[in-house]
């Protein structure tokens, strides 16, 4: 039951993560993606620090660092494509 949470807490999370990077996030789908391996790396991330959290809020803000974080170093890579428009002045 408890890995359920974690998919769930990781979904809210990447929601919430694509609303804090605004413009930085990747559509809901990629984000709610994101919110769930966000949410190993804050708790990879907290565990160097030596700091745990305890309950889902503590879960829920550990997810959406490591959701942050991990859009942030996403968007280092990913160039989104430019189109061009050109206008015909008569």
């Amino acid at each position: 039951m408890n890995f359920l949470w974690y998919i769930i807490i990781g979904i809210v999370a990447g929601f919430l993560a694509g609303k804090i990077m605004h413009g930085g996030g990747f559509g809901l789908i990629v984000n709610l993606i994101v919110g769930i391996i966000g949410g190993l790396l804050g708790g990879w991330m907290f565990g160097l620090f030596g700091i745990t959290t305890v309950g889902i809020i503590g879960n829920l803000i550990t997810s959406v660092i490591g959701a942050v974080l991990l859009l942030w170093i996403v968007s280092w890579f990913y160039k989104p494509k430019t189109t061009t428009t050109t206008t015909i002045h008569r």
